[in-house]
């Protein structure tokens, strides 16, 4: 699977202002997502809604490790200040 399928999967599942999705190679993958539906969630929550459409590509051995990193709008805007 390709990295514009695996957006499309994340993409579908969750609303979102900002999605990218990179790869380290074929088995790593590094997510930045930025939603309102975060609002109010806990980390955890957060990358359990990322990783549901995932599953079976995580189960298959189709993606070995996933990294996310789940923000609103203004958790996002800070990071970018911060981080450049």
């Amino acid at each position: 699977m390709n990295l514009d399928e695996i957006k499309q999967l994340v993409g579908d599942a969750i609303e979102h202002e900002e999605l990218i999705v990179e790869h380290e190679d074929n088995y790593y993958l590094n997510i930045i997502i930025v939603s309102a539906v975060f609002d109010g969630l806990r980390p955890v929550k957060r990358q359990q809604m990322v990783y549901q459409p995932l599953n079976a590509m995580i189960a298959d051995g189709t993606i070995h490790a996933v990294k996310i990193k789940a923000f609103t709008a203004e958790e996002w805007q800070k990071h970018k200040k911060l981080n450049f």
